[in-house]
């Protein structure tokens, strides 16, 4: 009867674990007393000593108390570009810096709730290749703090890979289409060019290309002052900035990106109706935004 009593007991917290686990968006690493240049330059040191690759970084909204830097790693972007529904997106993972009250809040996207979002089905295929870089990942950041503590909302594990904010908003799948064009180089060619040009009132913080798969991810800063980053950002939250900066992806001749109604909402799951009612605008904003960079 106690063996039995035990097996169920096992199997209850296999359960409870595999089907009822919520995770959060984000990391809180630790607090620092020192300047956001320091901090920065900490972060991209132990990134690349430990085999990260930092591809960029920026102050969202304009803001010199806010900072973001982007990377990646090379098995997590050979793993992700197998996934042909917008896998690329995935590849890249931020470190927020935030100055608040003198200290700076160090925090980074989760990889296990950005990875099941943007992989879905296939989540569960590379797992293991996944689980890795997230151990490893915070062994890197180790020196820059010791909390590792999730923040930010939280979702059902296993509703991440079908999430959406209400019932009629859209998911994953469901992406806004910006242009297409003649061939991938021409695409990749035209974006960089009016990035350059900021048109839009945009920036490049980073850029992941994939010649061989014709792929490429542009992550881009919205430097509108009226409808980019220092307009939602504060009614949102700054705490949730390692959510930026938003993307295109080109694969093949077409550049989309995820909708704001469903991106917006998976990194701030916290939002009230109410919260969400005050940036009404501000999926359409961004994606008149990212449209004018691909044409």
């Amino acid at each position: 009867m106690r063996k039995l009593i035990l097996s169920l007991t096992s199997l209850f917290f296999v359960t409870f674990y595999s089907y009822g686990q919520d995770l959060s968006p984000y990391v809180k690493v630790g607090k620092s007393s020192e300047s956001i240049e320091v901090v920065a330059e900490k972060a991209v040191t132990s990134l690349n000593d430990n085999g990260f690759t930092v591809l960029g970084s920026y102050n969202p909204s304009g803001k010199s108390t806010l900072k973001v830097i982007a990377f990646t790693r090379n098995d997590i972007k050979s793993t992700v570009i197998k996934v042909d529904n917008r896998g690329a997106l995935a590849a890249v993972f931020k470190i927020g810096l935030e100055n608040k009250n003198g200290e700076i809040i160090i925090s980074y996207t989760n990889p296990d709730y950005l990875l099941r979002a943007y992989l879905m089905d296939d989540y569960e295929r590379f797992k293991g290749v996944f689980e890795k870089f997230s151990k490893d990942l915070k062994i890197a950041l180790s020196p820059l703090g010791n909390e590792f503590s999730p923040f930010g909302g939280t979702v059902d594990a296993e509703k991440l890979k079908k999430y959406h904010y209400k019932i009629m908003m859209p998911y994953f799948t469901d992406p806004v289409e910006l242009a297409e064009f003649n061939s991938f180089k021409e695409g990749v060619a035209l974006i960089e060019e009016n990035l350059k040009a900021k048109k839009g009132q945009t920036t490049l913080v980073y850029k992941l290309i994939y010649p061989k798969e014709q792929v490429a991810v542009f992550g881009i800063g919205l430097q509108n002052t009226e409808e980019g980053e220092s307009n939602f950002l504060p009614k949102i939250g700054e705490a949730h900035l390692a959510a930026l900066p938003y993307e295109i992806i080109l694969q093949g001749k077409e550049a989309t990106m995820l909708h704001g109604k469903y991106r917006i909402a998976l990194f701030w799951p916290e939002l009230t109706m109410g919260t969400f009612m005050k940036i009404m605008s501000t999926p359409g904003d961004i994606e008149d935004a990212l449209e004018a960079v691909c044409q």
